[in-house]
């Protein structure tokens, strides 16, 4: 998003509002309702607001008012651009570690865990070969003769 390629004022402040908070144009209107309204965007006047947003450049005054909002709290570093609220209409946000991830890791640590026990294990039970490589004969055996 370039607000400063933007032609029309209003629309440029909803631009840095949503650059500001890491979101897109239309999660700040639909942020900017919510905040005025207290409720979410009906869904029958989303279609015509992203409309009158996108083709026509209209821009609601709550819109304005939230975006100039942010703006402002901005300067003064009050924003923190990762709070959950700034992102609840976003399906992919994610504030913790999926359980994925965590299991993952576990997997990870119980296998590496199994790795250095057998080392450790194979290290102190182990005996002396002769060689590195097959055949592995001990050195007793090789004492021994036919």
């Amino acid at each position: 998003m370039r607000p400063d390629r933007e032609e029309d004022p209003e629309r440029t402040l909803v631009a840095q509002a949503a650059n500001i908070l890491q979101t897109g144009e239309f999660q700040v209107l639909q942020l900017a309702y919510h905040d005025w309204y207290g409720q979410d965007l009906p869904e029958a006047l989303s279609d015509r607001l992203f409309e009158g947003y996108m083709l026509r450049g209209e821009v609601p005054h709550w819109a304005r008012e939230f975006a100039l909002r942010i703006l402002r709290q901005d300067e003064i570093d009050l924003i923190d651009s990762r709070d959950p609220a700034y992102h609840r209409y976003d399906h992919n946000y994610v504030t913790h570690v999926p359980n994925g991830v965590r299991h993952f890791t576990y997997a990870c640590l119980i296998l590496s865990s199994v790795l250095v026990v057998g080392l450790v294990v194979g290290q102190i039970a182990g005996v002396e070969a002769t060689s590195v490589l097959p055949p592995y004969f001990e050195e007793d055996e090789l004492n021994r003769g036919p």
